[in-house]
């Protein structure tokens, strides 16, 4: 009978936990996302950073040809990923767009030393 008592306290201690460990999760996941959001954008803005890319070249050139595709200036640009293969003309990089309301992703590629859209 003393095993029972036990194994009953026992399960409702773990049941108990798993709850409130569930329930904390819950309430922190909304800020994890954001942060985790704000480590990729700084990891890829690094990224273009330490390869010499120039930001300011990179924005304009988006700015250009979001513009150009989606027929207004965007509002928000974000870079989300860098792609660095060999040679020049093989690199991308990937902004989401925010533009008229709508979101889009841009991949930038190299040609001739230019940023235009990639192929």
């Amino acid at each position: 009978m003393l095993w029972l008592i036990i194994l009953v306290v026992f399960a409702v201690l773990i049941g108990g936990g798993i709850y409130a460990r569930n329930r904390q999760l819950a309430r922190s996941r909304p800020a994890f996302e954001r942060a985790l959001a704000q480590v990729d954008r700084d990891l890829a803005n690094a990224a273009a950073t330490d390869r010499g890319w120039d930001r300011g070249v990179l924005e304009a050139a988006v700015r250009r040809i979001s513009t150009e595709q989606f027929g207004a200036e965007p509002q928000e640009l974000t870079l989300v990923e860098v792609i660095d293969r060999p040679g020049t003309d093989e690199d991308q990089a990937v902004f989401d767009v925010t533009a008229s309301g709508t979101h889009h992703r841009v991949v930038l590629g190299r040609r001739d030393g230019d940023w235009v859209p990639a192929a």
